[in-house]
């Protein structure tokens, strides 16, 4: 059973990923040539509702195949909107993670758009797609080789920077898995992670974009992923072996300090980001253990 609803899933998504590229990128064509500001903020709302399409396509896939139950908590400041700007941090555990994250935030904030690994620029139709709708590409150096060149540094900076730029032309959501890469325990042992369920946060990203929109991020979501039985590879999510999914999202206020910074964060700025960003971290570890016991 499992089998058979996996490859109907896979094909689903396929067929689904490509009826929605294809505007995609008969869009971005006369978007990039047209200079006229108005002209290309109505092209791009076009591309955003091709965005909810394929998400929602996803969305239909998850119900109608019954692949996993979702249930979501909030705890928030405010309603949410889809004209505002956000920024999205959330512990990453499994790819299954992306469909988790688009399906609570359908119809609720703007679509999603996240940092990606440049090697995924080649996926067929996906990547290249990913790009035209100005999904920030970065890099991904290991520490010896920052510590060997530190100027690598600036590449995975330039292009989160030039995304910002992208980002504000309407509103936005930016989601930020803040460790970087998917939690394994032989990662978690590699970085002698402080934290019992997290990896070690990564903010530099996260500064960058927050500091270059300013003033319009509204607010950032906190999102807590848990799966009580364990974290399941893409193939096991998609073909129905991960019933339970638990989402918690909770709203918290930027550092002020991050408005006034620009293209370059300050010391005192970074060290305001790693003590605020360490205050979530910790939260979210003692949620999971207890979301885990509760199961």
């Amino acid at each position: 059973m499992f089998i058979v609803k996996g490859t109907i899933a896979v094909l689903y998504i396929a067929v689904n990923t490509l009826l929605c590229c294809v505007p995609i990128y008969l869009l971005a064509i006369p978007r990039a040539l047209v200079p006229v500001p108005r002209v290309r903020a109505i092209i791009g709302s076009g591309m955003t509702r091709v965005i909810d399409a394929w998400v929602g396509g996803n969305r239909l896939l998850l119900r109608g195949l019954s692949i996993s139950r979702v249930s979501v908590a909030t705890q928030l400041d405010e309603p949410l909107g889809r004209d505002r700007w956000y920024m999205v941090i959330s512990n990453h555990q499994s790819w299954s993670d992306i469909l988790v994250l688009q399906d609570t935030f359908l119809d609720r904030i703007p679509p999603l758009k996240f940092f990606v690994k440049q090697q995924l620029i080649w996926i067929p139709l996906l990547g290249l797609a990913m790009w035209l709708l100005g999904f920030p590409y970065v890099r991904r150096y290991s520490r010896e080789a920052l510590a060997k060149d530190p100027s690598l540094r600036r590449h995975d900076q330039e292009a989160t920077q030039r995304a910002s730029e992208f980002f504000k032309e309407r509103p936005t959501s930016v989601l930020n898995f803040m460790e970087g890469t998917r939690f394994t325990p032989e990662k978690h042992t590699y970085q002698q992670s402080k934290y019992r369920n997290l990896l070690m946060p990564k903010t530099g990203g996260f500064g960058y974009v927050v500091a270059a929109l300013g003033e319009r991020v509204h607010q950032v979501l906190d999102v807590t992923i848990v799966y009580p039985n364990g974290a399941p590879s893409f193939w096991e999510f998609i073909s129905g072996q991960c019933r339970d999914v638990r989402v918690e999202i909770a709203s918290s206020r930027v550092p002020s300090e991050l408005f006034d910074a620009h293209e370059e964060l300050p010391a005192e700025v970074r060290d305001t980001l790693r003590t605020w960003v360490d205050t979530l971290w910790t939260r979210k570890d003692q949620r999971i253990d207890e979301l885990r016991k509760a199961n």
